[in-house]
């Protein structure tokens, strides 16, 4: 449009993208329920299935993370963890990834994760319930949901650079900030030459 700013340009293409959301949205209320089979996983309290992980709650997030090998998934995860317990009022949500259940325990109490967390050890969940087809270990979230113990494949997305669920890539780019300029990592403090405090007891 002649005249148009590049601020103009902007509120237009957020005035279009809310939009778009608004119409996603009713689409995914929409979309047809998939019946899939009980999948077994391990946790720290032995094996359970995947009717298990519903818990009381009729719809159930499964947050697919590639494990504590992604940093990407770490960041994620990071974000969503502030998120439980508005999440846990109305559906139960559990992380799922390859690695051994120890592990996922270990790492997630190192980052202060609330998740509910199961491992599917990278196998026959994984390879058939993929957010994306083709890929046996996308990280992403499937919305899953019950009717006594059948199970129903409702939504699923994928999670990557500028997807709507983690807002630090919607941050960053307000400082002109693409994804490919900046990498997530898990410790941002670097331990300086001299300690004033001593140094005594340090961990790490």
């Amino acid at each position: 449009m002649d005249g148009q700013t590049p601020s103009d340009e902007i509120q237009q293409i957020e005035q279009e993208i809310y939009q778009l959301v608004q119409r996603l949205e009713e689409l995914r209320k929409r979309s047809q329920l998939e019946p899939i089979k009980n999948y077994q996983f391990e946790t720290t309290q032995g094996p359970v299935s995947l009717l298990d992980l519903f818990a009381d709650k009729q719809q159930l997030f499964a947050i697919h993370n590639m494990g504590q090998g992604c940093r990407y998934c770490t960041l994620w995860a990071d974000g969503l963890n502030g998120f439980i317990p508005h999440l846990e009022n109305q559906f139960a949500v559990v992380l799922l990834s390859k690695d051994a259940p120890v592990n996922q325990r270990k790492f997630a109490n190192s980052r202060q994760w609330r998740f509910s967390m199961a491992s599917h050890g990278g196998g026959e969940y994984i390879q058939e319930q993929s957010v994306m087809p083709g890929n046996n270990n996308m990280p992403g979230i499937v919305c899953y949901e019950r009717n006594g113990n059948e199970i129903y494949r409702k939504n699923s997305s994928v999670f990557g650079p500028r997807d709507a669920f983690c807002s630090i890539w919607h941050i960053l780019s307000l400082a002109g900030v693409q994804p490919d300029e900046w990498t997530p990592q898990y410790n941002y403090w670097q331990r300086p030459g001299k300690l004033d405090d001593g140094g005594e007891n340090l961990l790490g």
